[in-house]
């Protein structure tokens, strides 16, 4: 009965890696997808030659 809750704790130690492991990998690809796609911000500061209605 002794080795039962030895192996359960290396199972709960084991699971609790993969699950902080999957949310900083997830967190990394979020990441790495947003600076790729241009943002409304970005979009609308966009200069226009100036022009006036003469020319």
């Amino acid at each position: 009965m002794k080795r039962k809750p030895d192996l359960m704790w290396i199972l709960v130690i084991i699971l609790s890696l993969g699950v902080v492991t999957t949310g900083y990998t997830q967190s990394l690809w979020e990441r790495s997808t947003y600076p790729s796609t241009p943002s409304d911000d970005q979009a609308q500061t966009m200069l226009l030659p100036h022009t006036t209605a003469g020319q």
